[in-house]
Order: structure tokens, then C-alpha cells, then sequence
């Protein structure tokens, strides 16, 4: 151990000491004070660098259509994986609804028509090409219209519905007139007879389902009017309806009422209707009606225009008897009141029914209510007969569930869902506050890609909606936006149709029940790191290059390693990408990554590869 006391000659060098570290303190004060002021070397090359890291700026993405004459050359060095082109008979796979694959499923209750999924040893590992002569649709209101006939070269419906106005073929394009088999006079004529008893034009009405839509002419005609329709019809013998309507630039998917619940939540709808779609609606118990029943919000509307509606004019040529229609009509009437529906309107080929916006007004005789099954938790899961109850009410005036604002409004207004606390981690103060952050997104987007809100991209996805917030600060009668809620994310679709938005449920390791090149903008918000331990990231990048149109535009917002990743596979798979910062700077985790998929068709056809 040292001595206590100090060894002599240390006391004449303590002033010494002391008066060296009160210099040095001096000196580097100063040398801070002359840095902050801005005339330090340091601050300026801060200031450089920072203008050249501007990741806001593109030089090298082109967001324009621009179809040139360049065969398909695979690079000779891949720097990653290369996906090669899958055969031209792939051009309009549907991984999830497949005629091969249905055809070994039971034909009752439609269940060869339902989902059905590859398994994992023969997904496809390629690109599904787009046919020769594929051009980008024509802008909305046009599209509507409109089709090109190299996009969806399928005429039997020109020849099927060649006197019920569905589709017309001229030269090199499909024309869509607004028929119907229901609606002769036009779509347009038809809704304004609805319009006599259904409040849709003051914006009460905002959301929709056409259960058997066909090309969607109701839901592509109620766009004017700004109602959103979510249409959905099977992939069966005519082909390539919800094609069609996808191609118009109307939101559809392949669906059908068979066995499983449909991939939405309750109270959804503001109005459903079937325009002679076909689905037996006394069988299995009254089974498909109560499932409307599910997704149909308080106080709203069924209409029902086709079998067995006015029999009497019809039964020949339905090729039915007086006495088995009029049973049907009848036991439909029954199952109505059963459900609290009071019927509103019945003249010519259509009746309307209200759903009461209570049950207290409701005399149901020995009802099957639901009792244990959550009526949200519908994916894969078998339907029944079972009732979905009204929501508590206090008072017989009260609407179940929270009574909504007439749309545009609804769009900010707090959704019942959030206000009563039923969206776990969700509040007021959250809900508003994701509002803000999603229009600060959204605006720097634009900034991105100056297209963006323009009729350049008129059919949208978000792949993770959330609570809606990308789809609410884009929203424009030029776009409308597909809001996926994974199936593993929290569950807040009931939020979204709330607001007035559409969208579905939905499991990112299977295929999306759309067609190919159904999207021209696709917007992927977490989902990578959501999906990080459940399922191959190339598997979900190759169904997103599917359904996306060649020339269409991916925004992912995620971890930076996370998107390394994701942009190591996009290497393969003909994408020109960009990595973006954070609008809030360099130092944040999270990034964005642009890409474009270049255009290029089956068989040795065009690109805009500038790689190749």
C-alpha cells in the first residue's frame, strides 16, 4: 500500500496542474462555440453531404407507360436469382382458384368453387407473363367502358349475354354498355329505381356487395353516385368476369357463397344486393341469406331482383313451376322476418328489404342466435345457421353497433368500433393521430412519385391496411383502394368499412383471389416484417409481381434489413427499385423502397428492360 503522506516535491506541482486543465477546458469551449456558429469546416461538409443523400429526388425510375419493341433477354451475370418467365398458359393463373385443382372437389354447396391452394410443393417459382399485345387500360371514366381486347381475349361472353347488354366486341376493344340480365334498361336506369326507396344519394349509402356481380356493371355504375361496391363472382364457365371488371377499373374478387364465410366482417355493408346471381337462397336452412344477414349493417338494404321475383311473368322461362317459385318466395319472406329484415318495395323484377337497426322492434319466433362464435373470426371457417346477434342498444331508437356519418364525412369521423373501445391498443387520441401520420406518408409519395393520386393508378392495394389510413388520404373518385387485413394482423376491417372504405381478409403465404394484373399500384406497409417467420418472402414478392400490372408501382415501407432482403429477390424479377430514407431523415430504421415492374409479355414480346 502507498504512504498517507505525499512524497516531497508533489506540492510544487499542483498549481501547475491545475492551471493546464483550466486551459485546456478554455480552449475547447471555444472551439465548440466557433463550430456551432457555423463557420466551421465540420458544419459545411455536414451541410454537403446531407444535400447529396437527398433520397427524395429519382433520376433513374420512370412511373410513365412507355411500351417498346425489345425481345426478352435474360441478363448473362445475375447478380441474384433470376425468376424466368413461366409458360404462356400461365397467363391467367389463379393460384387459389384453379380449374385443374377444383374439379377434385365436391360439386355441392359450391365447394369446388371455393379456395383451394396449392400446396407448397407446386407453387410456382416463376413469372406470370402478361399476353402479347397487353397495353396499359384505358384511364377511368373510359375504362369503364373500355377494355383492351389483347389485355382479356376471351369473347364467349359476347356471344352468352349478346342480348342482355353485358359485353360488346368492337375491332380491338370489348365496349361494356351497362346491361344486365335484370337491368335491360341500363345499370343507370336501374339504380334510380333503387334510388326510390334506398337513400343513395345523400351519402348514407357508401359501401356495397354484389353477391354474383358478373362484369360488375351495378358496382361500376354506382361509382359515380360514390358508393364503393366490393363485387365477387366465381371463376366458372364464363370467363373472366371479375376479369373484366378488374380491367374497368372496378374493385372485384373471386368469391363465392359455397361453405365458408365470406372474407369480411359483420356489419360491413350498407347495402347487398343479388341481380340474378343464381345462389339458392332457401337451401341449407336459409344459410346464404344469413350470411348476408352477417356483413349487412343495421338499418341496411337487401335487394333481390331475379328468381323468384315476379314468378308469374317469368316461370316459363325460367323453366320452373307456378308452385315451386312461389314456395321459394315465400320461404325467403319467412327467413326475412327471422333475420329483422321488413321488406320495403316489391314491383316488377325487384323487392327491397331494410334490416331493423335494433332487434327491440324484432318479433322472432325461436331464432338460432349465435351464442359463442365471434362474428369477425371468418377465415376458413364453415358457415352455419346460426344468427349473428344485434349489438346492445338502450333504447329502440338507438342503431346496434353506433350509428355512422353520412359519407364524406365518415371517412375522419370516429368509427363506432374505435369510440366503444372494441379495437384492442386503439383509441380516439391513436385513431387521429394515424390519420396524421398517413397523410404525411401519402404527401411523400407524391413527392416520389408525382403520379400517384392520378388516374395513372386507378385500381390500389394496401397489403396491410391498418386502420385504413393510406386508403383515407388518397382517397378520389380517380382511385379506389383494395385495404387487405392480414389474417395474422390485428383485425381492424370492421374499422375500415366503418370509415367507407372496402377490403378483405386475407393470408399473404397464398394466392390473392384476383386474377393477374389486376393492380397498378400496391402498397406494402410492414407486411415483410409481419411475415418474416411464417412463410417464404419469395413466395409473397411472386404472387405481388402477379397480380401487379407490367409498368405498375410498389411502395414498401419497412425495417432497412428487412428490405435489403426483399430487394435482393426484386433483383430477379425484372423490378427497377430505388431505396428511399425516412421522410424523417437518415437515422430512422425504417425505409421505403420504390419499384417498378418492367413491361414485357409471354412468348418473346416487348420490355422496357434496360438491362437486357
Amino acid at each position: 500500500m502507498g504512504s498517507k503522506h505525499n512524497p516531497p516535491g508533489n506540492r510544487s506541482r499542483h498549481p501547475l496542474s491545475i492551471f493546464a486543465v483550466i486551459g485546456l477546458c478554455c480552449f475547447f469551449y471555444l472551439l465548440g462555440a466557433w463550430q456551432k456558429s457555423g463557420f466551421g469546416k465540420g458544419d459545411s461538409i455536414a451541410l454537403e453531404v446531407t444535400k447529396q443523400t437527398d433520397c427524395n429526388i429519382f433520376t433513374d425510375l420512370n412511373f410513365e407507360s412507355h411500351h417498346n419493341d425489345v425481345e426478352i433477354v435474360e441478363p448473362a451475370k445475375p447478380k441474384a436469382k433470376v425468376f424466368k418467365p413461366c409458360g404462356v398458359k400461365y397467363t391467367d393463373y389463379t393460384p387459389c382458384q384453379e380449374q385443374d385443382r377444383a374439379m377434385k372437389f365436391p360439386r355441392e354447396n359450391m365447394i369446388y368453387r371455393e379456395r383451394h391452394c396449392p400446396p407448397e410443393q407446386e407453387k410456382l417459382h416463376c413469372l406470370i407473363p402478361a399476353p402479347k399485345g397487353y397495353a396499359s387500360p384505358f384511364p377511368w371514366p373510359k375504362s369503364r367502358d373500355y377494355v383492351h381486347y389483347a389485355n382479356v381475349p376471351y369473347k364467349s361472353l359476347t356471344v352468352e349475354k349478346a342480348v342482355q347488354n353485358w359485353v360488346q366486341y368492337q375491332g380491338n376493344v370489348f365496349k361494356f354498355p351497362g346491361g344486365g340480365t335484370m337491368f335491360p334498361q341500363g345499370a343507370d336506369a336501374y339504380i334510380d329505381e333503387l334510388a326510390t326507396v334506398i337513400p343513395i344519394k345523400d351519402g348514407s349509402i357508401r359501401t356495397a356487395l354484389d353477391t354474383g356481380c358478373g362484369v360488375a356493371s351495378w358496382g361500376a355504375y354506382l361509382l359515380k353516385r360514390n358508393v364503393l361496391t366490393m363485387s365477387f363472382a366465381p371463376r366458372d364457365n364464363h370467363e373472366a368476369q371479375v376479369q373484366f371488371a378488374l380491367e374497368r377499373g372496378v374493385p372485384a374478387v373471386i368469391g363465392v357463397l359455397g361453405t365458408i364465410h365470406l372474407p369480411y366482417p359483420s356489419r360491413a355493408f350498407d347495402m347487398a344486393q343479388c341481380s340474378r346471381c343464381l345462389i339458392p337462397w332457401t337451401s341449407n336452412d336459409g344459410m346464404y341469406l344469413v350470411e348476408v344477414d352477417r356483413v349487412l349493417r343495421p338499418g341496411g338494404y337487401w335487394i333481390l331482383s331475379g328468381p323468384p321475383i315476379n314468378w308469374k311473368t317469368y316461370y316459363q322461362i325460367w323453366k320452373r313451376s307456378k308452385e315451386d317459385l312461389q314456395a321459394e318466395q315465400r320461404k325467403i319472406e319467412e327467413l326475412a322476418k327471422q333475420l329483422c329484415w321488413e321488406k320495403k318495395y316489391e314491383k316488377g323484377d325487384i323487392a327491397i328489404w331494410r334490416k331493423r337497426v335494433n332487434d327491440k322492434s324484432c318479433k322472432r319466433k325461436s331464432a338460432n342466435i349465435c351464442k359463442l362464435r365471434e362474428p369477425d373470426d371468418v377465415w376458413y371457417k364453415e358457415m352455419d345457421t346460426c344468427i349473428t346477434p344485434y349489438p346492445e342498444v338502450n333504447n329502440a331508437n338507438e342503431v346496434a353497433g353506433g350509428e355512422l356519418k353520412k359519407f364524406p364525412a365518415r371517412l375522419f369521423a370516429v368509427p363506432p368500433r374505435v369510440a366503444k373501445g372494441l379495437v384492442d391498443g386503439v383509441s380516439i387520441k391513436s385513431y387521429e393521430e394515424d390519420n396524421k401520420l398517413w397523410k404525411k406518408h401519402v404527401n411523400v409519395y407524391k413527392k416520389i412519385n408525382s403520379l400517384i393520386g392520378t388516374t395513372r393508378y386507378r385500381n390500389v392495394m394496401d397489403m396491410n391496411a391498418g386502420l385504413g389510413g393510406f386508403a383515407g388520404a388518397l382517397e378520389s373518385p380517380k382511385s379506389w383502394v383494395m385495404n387487405v387485413v392480414p389474417t395474422i394482423a390485428e383485425n381492424t376491417l370492421g374499422v375500415i368499412y366503418e370509415r367507407g372504405l372496402i377490403g378483405i381478409y386475407h393470408d399473404w403465404c397464398e394466392g390473392f383471389s384476383t386474377y393477374p394484373r389486376s393492380y397498378d399500384l400496391i402498397h406494402a406497409s410492414g407486411v415483410f416484417s409481419l411475415y418474416q417467420d411464417k412463410c417464404k418472402f419469395e413466395d409473397i414478392l411472386l404472387e405481388m409481381d402477379r397480380i401487379l400490372r407490367p409498368e405498375g408501382t410498389v411502395i414498401f415501407r419497412d425495417d432497412v434489413d428487412v428490405l435489403n432482403e426483399v430487394r435482393k429477390i426484386t433483383g430477379g424479377m425484372r423490378w427497377d427499385t430505388k431505396m428511399v430514407d425516412h421522410e424523417d431523415g437518415p437515422l430512422v430504421p425504417q425505409k421505403i423502397l420504390v419499384a417498378v415492374k418492367q413491361y414485357w409479355v409471354g412468348g418473346g414480346g416487348n420490355s422496357t428492360s434496360t438491362d437486357e
